[in-house]
């Protein structure tokens, strides 16, 4: 995989969270690590990390919009750069969970137990 994270496609946090607030259904991907998930993510969220992308990112849809999220807004933009490379849509959270003021959900990503991938 081979990108340069300057993906330049993007969406604010707010802008996110006016759009679910307004009862939007959106495709969220947070690339983050399980740690990282674990103590918090959006409601609704996939959790595919970022590490894992190349051998899960089927399991997206590629004529839906997704919007790619992780801490800060670089990891989700190399995540962008390499989906959009393969003709997904996607857009960039920029700013990523550091910046998000909305609603936030605990716990284990649902493809993850134990130290174990599922």
């Amino acid at each position: 995989m081979k990108v340069s994270g300057t993906y330049t496609k993007n969406i604010l946090p707010q802008e996110v969270q006016r759009r679910l607030e307004r009862g939007e259904k959106l495709n969220l991907l947070d690339v983050r690590e399980h740690d990282e998930w674990e103590a918090g993510h959006i409601p609704g969220a996939k959790h595919i990390p970022l590490g894992s992308l190349g051998e899960r990112h089927k399991e997206l849809d590629p004529g839906e919009e997704t919007i790619v999220i992780c801490r800060s807004g670089n990891r989700s933009a190399l995540a962008c750069e390499y989906l959009a490379s393969m003709g997904y849509k996607v857009v960039n959270m920029q700013g990523g969970m550091i910046e998000w003021t909305g609603n936030i959900e605990y716990g284990k990503s649902p493809c993850y137990t134990g130290g174990v991938m599922l």
